[in-house]
């Protein structure tokens, strides 16, 4: 299915999503509850990631990733999050946040940024991104509002089940236009707060353009559309950017 597929179902899902929030908050209580929940919910879906995946054990790549996520977590406002990046040996270059704070890489896409400090740190911003503003759980609810009561149940695993049924494909999935550009603007401006050169997001995306292109990289075309188009995100982030500078 087309990404506008997905924005599609997105929206005739919204009365369900609605109820799902409902049901989601209802059970969690206040904020500190919510983000415990998620990272329950979170856990159990890195856990299937972990069964179903070639994990990478390149350890000097894990400790580059790790510092760069301990320096982007340490500039979030809410310090109840917490954040866990694993790489994983997939062709297709992509990254996914689940919730509660947990980020996958693959190798080939840490490869496309060829291990760039700054440009991995906008890799994982964005993605960090997706789970601050609740992107990851709310894309979670929308699929498994039957399940929500038994996410958060004591003892849970309702959603583990559930993600080995629908397979990791699942987590490729586009958000929609509006997260997507809401995540590159959050990860830019986490990207700098920590001290990393948000040139390395321009640099990256404008690599992703020649590639694609050129047609040169095997599942590039395949990541890229699950995301809105690159010139739009180069030019959206750069204002966002410019801004943010500015006031």
């Amino acid at each position: 299915m087309t990404d506008s597929g997905f924005y599609k179902l997105g929206r005739l899902a919204g009365g369900k999503v609605r109820k799902a929030k409902w049901m989601w908050s209802s059970l969690t209580g206040d904020e500190t509850e919510a983000i415990e929940a998620e990272y329950g919910v979170g856990r159990d879906m890195a856990a299937v990631v972990r069964e179903r995946s070639r994990c990478d054990v390149d350890p000097a790549l894990q400790i580059l990733l790790d510092e760069t996520s301990d320096r982007l977590a340490g500039v979030v406002r809410n310090k109840l999050h917490r954040f866990e990046v694993g790489v994983v040996t997939e062709d297709q270059p992509t990254a996914y946040a689940l919730p509660g704070g947990f980020v996958f890489i693959t190798r080939s896409l840490t490869e496309l940024c060829e291990r760039n400090r700054d440009e991995l740190a906008f890799v994982i911003a964005h993605e960090m991104a997706h789970i601050i503003r609740r992107h990851a759980i709310n894309r979670v609810l929308r699929h498994t509002a039957y399940a929500a009561a038994s996410m958060v149940a004591p003892g849970r695993g309702a959603i583990a089940p559930w993600l080995r049924r629908v397979g990791l494909e699942w987590l490729e999935r586009a958000y929609s236009r509006d997260q997507e550009f809401e995540a590159d603007a959050l990860g830019g401006l986490l990207t700098r707060a920590a001290g990393f050169d948000t040139d390395g997001a321009l640099r990256l995306f404008e690599r992703f353009q020649r590639l694609d292109q050129a047609a040169s990289t095997p599942g590039l075309g395949a990541y890229l559309s699950t995301h809105p188009p690159v010139g739009d995100r180069i030019a959206k982030l750069r204002h966002r950017l410019a801004v943010a500078e500015t006031s």
